[in-house]
C-alpha cells in the first residue's frame, strides 16, 4: 500500500464523465453549467475520461476510442483548448471538487506523436511489425517499457498534468510495470503532493492471461505499492456470479469480506455498480426498490463511491465508446438524487472510514445486513436486493430507529425487524439506548 495514502478517501464519491457524450455540445464549456448539479450530489472528485487528441489510424466507429491517444499533451479539439480545460477545472474547484485525468499508458494511436517520433518506444511482434497483446484492441499499439527515454517521457507529462490538475485514473495499469509507476508516483509528489492515484487494476482472469505469457500483469496488491485506490475487478467476478444466480448472496458477501482481509489496512478500493466499460446497473435491475437498495448497499462498502454520469437516473443505455452518444437527460424515468444525497451524508461518518466492518447474509433471502462500529457507534445498513419486505433477525438492541436514508422509524424487538423493502441505515451508541439516533 502506499503510504501516504489518506484513507480519507473512503468517504469520498467519484464522478465520471465523458465529455464527448455528457452534453449536446460534448465540449467542456458545455460541461460547466451541468457541475453545480453534479456537486449537489455529493460528489468530491470528478474524472475526466481521455481529453486528448483521438488517432486517425485503425480507429474504432466513427469518433474513435478515447483510449487510443495521439498526443498524451495535448487537447481534443473536439472538446475545446487548453484555456477552455483549465476553465472547467477552475469552476469544479470553485465548487470544492477536485478533477482527475485519464492516463493511458500502455498503448497508443497506431498514428500517435511517439509512433512517428519514437518508434523504438513501441512493442514489436516477431515479425516485427509495430501491435498490442490484446488482439481485440486493434485501434491501438503497445508501449515497450525497456526503454529508458519512454519513462523520462511519460513521467515528464505526468508532471505536466500535474500543474493542471489532482490525480490520474490510471489505464489497465496493471500492465505497466510497478517500478515505473512508483518513479512516477515520487516524481509527481514534487509538483503536488496530494496527488491522487486511481488505478484501473484487472479481472484475475486477465491478469493471469498475461502472466502466462510472459508480460506485465500487476495484482492489486502490487498496485497498492504506488496507488491509493484500486478498482473492484478482484471481486467483479462473484458480483457478475451472484447476478446470474451462480453463486448465493452469502457466497459474494463471504468474498467481499475476504478481501477485506489480504490488503493493508488503509486499502481503498473503487466501489462501483456500473462504469463506462460494464453494462448499467439498470439493465440488470428492473425494479426500482431493488435498485435503491443496490445503489445504498455500494455506497455502505468500504471504500471510494463511484457514479458513473447518468447512474444518478436510473438510465440502462450504456453510451457508446466510440460513437456520439449523448445521454438523454430529460427521458429519465428514475431519480435517485435524494437517495444518494442522503448516502453522501452517510458516506461522511468517521466510523466509515475508520470502523470495523462487516457484512452477512440471512439464510434464504436476498438480504445484506452489514455494520461499522467506531469507538462507541455501531451504524447499521440493511438492504433489500431484491426491493422486497422481509423479517430478520438483527444483533441491535431493542428499540426504535430511525432511518438516516428516509423518515420511517424501525422498531427492534426481540431481535427482530420488519423491513418495508427501502434501504435502511442507521446508528446507536453503545453507551445507553436513550442515545440511539
Amino acid at each position: 500500500m502506499a503510504v501516504q495514502t489518506d484513507i480519507h478517501l473512503r468517504n469520498q464519491v467519484i464522478y465520471s464523465i465523458y465529455v464527448r457524450n455528457h452534453t449536446k455540445e460534448g465540449t467542456f464549456e458545455g460541461l460547466i453549467p451541468d457541475l453545480a448539479r453534479i456537486k449537489g450530489l455529493g460528489v468530491d472528485i470528478i474524472w475526466l475520461m481521455p481529453i486528448h487528441p483521438i488517432g486517425q489510424e485503425m480507429r474504432k466507429g466513427k469518433a474513435g476510442s478515447p483510449y487510443a491517444i495521439q498526443d498524451y499533451r495535448g487537447i481534443n479539439p473536439e472538446y475545446g483548448t487548453m484555456e477552455t480545460f483549465e476553465k472547467l477545472v477552475e469552476e469544479a474547484r470553485k465548487l470544492g471538487m477536485k478533477v482527475i485525468i485519464d492516463v493511458v499508458y500502455n498503448h497508443t494511436s497506431p498514428d500517435s506523436v511517439l509512433v512517428h517520433e519514437h518508434p523504438e518506444w513501441f512493442y514489436r511482434r516477431p515479425n516485427g511489425e509495430m501491435g498490442n497483446k490484446v488482439g481485440e484492441w486493434y485501434d491501438i499499439v503497445d508501449l515497450d517499457f525497456n526503454n529508458r527515454g519512454l519513462w523520462d517521457y511519460l513521467i515528464e507529462t505526468l508532471r505536466m498534468w500535474a500543474s493542471k490538475v489532482d490525480g490520474f485514473r490510471c489505464d489497465v495499469a496493471s500492465l505497466v510495470p510497478i517500478a515505473f509507476w512508483e518513479e512516477a508516483r515520487e516524481a509527481v509528489s514534487t509538483v503536488n503532493p496530494d496527488t491522487i492515484w486511481l488505478a484501473e487494476s484487472v479481472h484475475t482472469s486477465f491478469l493471469r492471461q498475461h502472466r502466462d505469457r510472459k508480460n506485465v500483469g500487476l495484482s492489486d496488491s502490487e498496485v497498492y505499492r504506488a496507488f491509493d485506490i484500486t478498482y473492484d475487478y478482484d471481486v467483479h467476478h462473484f458480483f457478475e456470479q451472484y447476478m446470474w444466480k451462480e453463486i448465493t448472496l452469502k457466497h459474494y458477501l463471504d468474498i467481499l469480506m475476504f478481501q477485506d482481509g489480504i490488503y493493508p489496512e488503509n486499502y481503498v478500493k473503487l466501489r462501483f455498480l456500473e462504469n463506462h466499460d460494464q453494462p448499467r446497473i439498470r439493465s440488470y435491475i428492473k425494479d426500482t426498490d431493488a435498485l435503491a437498495n443496490w445503489t445504498a448497499f455500494s455506497y455502505f462498502q468500504k471504500g471510494t463511491a463511484l457514479l458513473f454520469a447518468g447512474q444518478e437516473k436510473g438510465f440502462d443505455h450504456l453510451p457508446d465508446l466510440f460513437n456520439k452518444d449523448v445521454v438523454k437527460w430529460n427521458e429519465a424515468n428514475v431519480d435517485l438524487t435524494q437517495l444518494i444525497q442522503k448516502l453522501y451524508r452517510f458516506k461522511q461518518d468517521d466510523a466509515v472510514r475508520e470502523g470495523a466492518y462487516a457484512l452477512q447474509a440471512p439464510e434464504g433471502i436476498d438480504v445484506v445486513i452489514g455494520s461499522y462500529i467506531h469507538n462507541e457507534k455501531t451504524i447499521v445498513g440493511i438492504f433489500n436486493l431484491d426491493g422486497g419486505t422481509h423479517v430478520i433477525k438483527v444483533d441491535v438492541p431493542d428499540g426504535s430507529y430511525k432511518n438516516l436514508l428516509h423518515d420511517e422509524e424501525y422498531v427492534v424487538r426481540d431481535g427482530v425487524l420488519l423491513t418495508s423493502g427501502k434501504p435502511i441505515i442507521f446508528a446507536y451508541f453503545h453507551e445507553a439506548q436513550l442515545s440511539q439516533v
